[in-house]
């Protein structure tokens, strides 16, 4: 437990309690969540999300030499810079017209697929876990634990743990054994990352054009060999999952409301496939579709697109609750796509960020975060999409697509078939992920596990493919290219924790737009100026809550555990710009620290 899992302090305004976690996240402190609660009848009735991070990305851009973009927007996070890197370089790809030579993409390919198998299993062995440990179980519903003692974990032949209770202990900070685990895979996998990206988390080896990594059989052999050395964690971490969470449904009856909302997922797609890929927009629908993680907008559990033009000229960047000035009525940047569709003046192409900096008010303005929505082609409605916290909306997507089909993933319509080899340990195992009743905590956690699972049979696959390149003699990994006077680009990935997308405008050969949005702004995002709540509001508004303390003692797990679901970060979430001749001064500023993006 951290500082931020105390009981806040308590005003009582009749018989609703106001309560607030600020900061409720456990590397960056930016994001707070504002609540009142109705403790009579355990429910959540009231949320807000803040952040009070202040960044000049999108502004200090402008001007610059759009070839260092992958370079200055990696550092907008210090543990998904790699993502802004490699959705740079998509963007730029085709702003200048470049094919990336094939091998460069499966080196693209593995080191991303390491970063997710590294973030997501740290982010849930040793941050998410946290909250289902033994230690904060007991502190907050030791009717939960006395009940795991006595439950048999029904994969105990997987794992090795006897109760739900023991596999409680494991999740236990600093001395419980799978979170120790997490921490050796952790390095073994920034390893895997390394040996194809150069650094981690700002690659040194990346590039427009494609990679400056030589491609070797024994670059290929040590990736593998540390590649095998995760997968008896990996298995045996679904089987822990499945069991834990299995277990919440079972203990607290109407736990899936945790966290709950409408089905309103996006994923903009990862994993590119060299084959079809050639990054021009006007063939965007083609390549998108064969990427190994399928791009997709599912609404109310109906996939409405996988077309990534659609994806794009749907996003519209509205204001309402946050602190910025209206930049309708300005020149545009991009009026038609390359095809020739109009392009709006809130679409990131056009957006001019204007910071008005305020005094936070819950019935006005009250965070730095914009709301990022999707326009819904036929309701019209402005969607507040959420990422599941980045694995949940790409194996809901890829299952629904029914497209990926390799010796290793397989989409069913209804399901993802992930196949991984014999271990050390373990044998040969197929999982399958089945789409899910809700849209929750539980499944959106859920979910992560799952696709570490997906990205160690992705990076099998991309090897074997590297491997048979390097045996045709396919050395070539960079393609050369001129940065034309005018362009636009853009480039769709996934971040660790969900969508991705950089926005480029290039005039007189310099950086004339540039705008990144990462997964923190569609979630975290407070009410739209239709008065629409951002996905943490949304989840947690209106939720009821299955913690034993009282209002004396509150630690509000349940609220953690939707927040947290989401796997939220910040500093990805607001990039701010004081203009007009204002200034601030502090006495540091968090802008190149180390970040949990």
């Amino acid at each position: 437990m951290t500082a931020t899992d105390r009981a806040p302090a308590v005003e009582k305004p009749g018989q609703l309690i106001e309560m607030s976690w600020d900061p409720i996240t456990r590397i960056v402190g930016n994001l707070g969540i504002y609540t009142k609660i109705d403790f009579p009848n355990q429910r959540v009735a009231e949320c807000h999300s803040t952040s009070s991070l202040f960044r000049g990305y999108s502004v200090f851009m402008r001007g610059k030499d759009p070839r260092d973009a992958g370079f200055i927007t990696s550092r907008i996070c210090g543990i998904c810079g790699d993502n802004h890197t490699t959705c740079s370089i998509y963007a730029q790809n085709m702003a200048y017209g470049i094919k990336t030579p094939p091998m460069a993409e499966w080196i693209i390919n593995l080191g991303e697929a390491a970063e997710y198998i590294f973030d997501h299993t740290i982010f849930q062995d040793n941050l998410i876990f946290v909250d289902f440990c033994e230690a904060m179980v007991k502190d907050t519903n030791p009717s939960v634990l006395a009940r795991a003692e006595n439950t048999p974990a029904p994969h105990a032949d997987v794992h090795g743990y006897r109760t739900i209770a023991d596999i409680m202990r494991s999740f236990n900070p600093f001395e419980g054994e799978t979170y120790k685990q997490a921490l050796k895979v952790s390095r073994i996998t920034r390893e895997m990352f390394c040996l194809m990206e150069g650094r981690h988390v700002h690659p040194s080896t990346l590039y427009p054009g494609g990679v400056g990594t030589m491609p070797t059989p024994t670059l290929f052999t040590d990736y593998l060999s540390r590649l095998l050395q995760v997968l008896d964690f990996v298995k045996k971490s679904v089987a822990l999952n499945d069991d834990v969470f299995d277990f919440f449904y079972e203990a607290l009856p109407g736990y899936e409301e945790v966290g709950r909302r409408r089905v309103l997922l996006g994923c903009w797609g990862a994993f590119q496939d060299p084959a079809v890929v050639d990054y021009r927009y006007e063939s965007m629908n083609a390549w998108g579709k064969a990427m190994y993680v399928t791009p997709g907008v599912v609404v109310d559990g109906r996939l409405v697109t996988t077309d990534l033009v659609d994806i794009n000229l749907g996003m519209r960047i509205l204001l309402g609750s946050s602190y910025y000035e209206d930049w309708v009525g300005e020149e545009p940047f991009v009026t038609h796509d390359p095809l020739g569709n109009p392009v709006d003046m809130r679409h990131p192409w056009n957006q001019t960020t204007l910071p008005a900096p305020g005094k936070r008010d819950f019935g006005d303005k009250y965070s730095w975060v914009m709301s990022p929505r999707w326009l819904h082609p036929e309701t019209g409605e402005h969607l507040a999409l959420d990422t599941g916290g980045g694995a949940y909306a790409r194996l809901y997507t890829t299952a629904l697509a029914d497209i990926v089909d390799t010796p290793y993933v397989r989409s069913t319509g209804h399901s993802v078939q992930i196949h991984l080899p014999r271990s050390h340990q373990l044998p040969e195992q197929t999982l399958e992920w089945r789409i899910p009743l809700w849209s929750n905590a539980i499944e959106r956690d859920r979910a992560r596990v799952y696709f570490i699972a997906y990205a160690c049979a992705m990076a099998l696959y991309f090897l074997e493919r590297a491997m048979a390149g390097l045996r045709r003699g396919d050395l070539k990994v960079f393609q050369d290219f001129e940065v034309p006077d005018a362009a636009i680009g853009v480039g769709f990935h996934e971040a660790v924790r969900g969508v991705l997308s950089h926005h480029l405008v290039i005039r007189d050969g310099m950086i004339a737009n540039y705008h990144p949005y990462p997964p923190t702004p569609w979630n975290g995002s407070p009410r739209d100026r239709f008065g629409t709540p951002g996905p943490y509001e949304d989840a947690i508004q209106d939720m009821p809550l299955f913690e034993e303390n009282g209002p004396d003692d509150f630690r509000g797990i349940d609220i953690m555990r939707a927040v947290r679901s989401f796997d939220p970060c910040l500093p990805c979430g607001v990039h701010m710009y004081l203009g007009g001749g204002r200034t601030l001064q502090q006495a540091h500023s968090p802008m190149f620290g180390a970040s949990h993006g």
